[in-house]
């Protein structure tokens, strides 16, 4: 039983997608659980739908829905924190780096429930991501198929389309050199 009640939270999202939150410190500067905890926090690191360890069904679960079904276990981890009352819902924070970035903006375009939101080098459009990123083919193959083979996956995933839903106030870093994640995409967010 966890005894402490009320507390804020800040749901701290692994890049990848094929990745994982372990149970360890970790000092990188773009992990901010530790500190986050020294502070009274409570972190929820989710290893949603798509982690490494839970084996190839699990791994693979997030094809065709990248963003749709992560999120989803990432908001029910929230849901299960609030229903026991371990999290406060008014101090609610999300956010994450590359895949967590990306999954950070997918998140804000879905509820209004988080009080802030941190982007770290996220996506918000695919198919122009598509087009810049050095590594355009793992994206193709999460998604389905290229961009004119499944336009529908791309739109019904990216966040560009709900852009008008986004209540969040969000800080958003990015890197000039980035190649992997085109800086344009945290301008458009930003737009």
């Amino acid at each position: 039983m966890f005894e402490s009640k009320n507390l804020s939270l800040l749901v701290l999202i692994h890049g990848g997608p094929y990745w994982a939150s372990l149970n360890r410190l970790e000092l990188a500067w773009h992990d901010w659980a530790s500190l986050a905890a020294s502070e009274g926090w409570l972190v929820l690191e989710p290893n949603y739908r798509g982690s490494t360890g839970y084996g190839d069904q699990f791994l693979n679960e997030i094809r065709y829905r990248p963003l749709s079904r992560p999120g989803k276990d990432i908001l029910c981890g929230v849901d299960r924190l609030i229903k026991d009352g371990i999290v406060n819902p008014h101090r609610l924070v999300v956010g994450g780096y590359s895949y967590g970035g990306f999954l950070t903006n997918w998140l804000i375009t879905q509820t209004r429930r988080f009080n802030a939101a941190l982007s770290g080098a996220g996506v918000v459009d695919y198919a122009s991501a598509w087009g810049m990123m050095d590594m355009p083919l793992p994206l193709s193959y999460l998604f389905g198929g290229f961009p004119w083979e499944v336009p529908n996956i791309y739109q019904n995933e990216a966040p560009i389309y709900q852009l008008d839903r986004i209540h969040t106030p969000t800080h958003i870093i990015t890197g000039q050199n980035d190649n992997r994640v085109p800086t344009s995409q945290s301008y458009i967010l930003e737009r």
